[in-house]
């Protein structure tokens, strides 16, 4: 028997994991990183970064790159100084900008030691999502009991919940529950978190994510698959992405959603006036192109993915 945890790990991160597969997680699925989004996704980062005084851009989980990609693209000529910093379990790719720095990284919770730097914007754009974590189920009792999987996959509950993971669901994820609910335990995503910031010598700390809070909990959990573009059973086997939603609050970092932080940044999908298709036909199509583009970015579903940012400084006490 093997916890969730345990099995979703292997999935995702071993020799023949998941990520580690040649066609990335983008032959898979689609984030607001990848695709014609990611232009303007990367627009409001570089504009964060301005308004904080930041001169670096650390992705970690950047898949292969496509964001960095499109910063790159961005500031070839308007900010070419800028540093940019690619971490994946993957080498770096051939196609990348000289430019665009990369660290392979062992998966999940394991990052590499990312020197301290200073003055950087580091984002975790869906990367606690695929962060494993402890999955706990109602018994008949109501009591949460960590859940195992057999070798073909079944689950099976195992012991009662203990220790700082009990003590995590008491704080943040608390009942009564109803006999198969489920508790995805965030507190792996806490401690990553941690260990991230431990890394950051200064600058600020974002959390992009699917995500809840604790008056929104989902009683059934939120585990899934992704395969060839679909949602699918959450096989541990290294087919299909595994992804559980990111208790938000517990990582006690400054939330909203991702529609008002990109209205916040400029980037609110308004539609060009229509007397401009008369006057600039090119440059109407131009900015109804990119009222879509912002429009799926704030709409429902992505513009309901979560932003928490912690601002880090040289005296921050970790």
């Amino acid at each position: 028997m093997r916890t969730w945890e345990q099995a979703w790990q292997q999935a995702l991160y071993d020799e023949r994991g998941f990520y580690r597969r040649p066609e990335g997680p983008a032959g898979h699925f689609a984030t607001s990183a990848q695709g014609s989004a990611a232009g303007l996704l990367a627009e409001a980062l570089l504009e964060l970064a301005a308004r904080e005084g930041l001169r670096r851009v650390i992705d970690i989980g950047c898949g292969r790159g496509e964001l960095l990609t499109a910063l790159a693209d961005l500031t070839a000529e308007r900010d070419p100084d800028l540093g940019l910093l690619g971490v994946d379990v993957v080498p770096r790719p051939d196609h990348l900008d000289p430019r665009i720095d990369w660290l392979a990284s062992p998966g999940g919770a394991d990052l590499p030691d990312l020197g301290g730097p200073r003055d950087a914007l580091v984002l975790a754009h869906e990367w606690l999502d695929v962060v494993p974590c402890p999955i706990a189920r109602a018994d008949e009792d109501g009591t949460l009991r960590e859940v195992l999987l057999d070798e073909a996959g079944a689950e099976h509950p195992g012991a009662p919940l203990t220790g700082s993971d009990a003590q995590w669901a008491d704080r943040w994820w608390p009942g009564p529950y109803a006999p198969g609910e489920a508790v995805e335990v965030g507190r792996a995503r806490d401690q990553a978190l941690a260990g991230l910031t431990s890394t950051i010598g200064s600058g600020l700390l974002l959390v992009i994510d699917y995500g809840h809070l604790t008056d929104t909990r989902p009683p059934e959990g939120t585990l899934v698959g992704y395969r060839d573009g679909a949602v699918c059973p959450p096989a541990p086997d290294g087919s299909c992405d595994l992804t559980a939603h990111v208790a938000m609050d517990s990582l006690r970092l400054e939330v909203c959603t991702q529609r008002e932080a990109l209205r916040e940044l400029g980037i609110d999908g308004t539609r060009p006036p229509i007397e401009q298709a008369r006057t600039d036909p090119a440059g109407y199509l131009a900015a109804l192109s990119r009222a879509s583009h912002a429009g799926a970015l704030t709409g429902p579903g992505l513009g309901d993915f979560l932003w928490g940012r912690r601002r880090i400084t040289a005296d921050t006490t970790r």
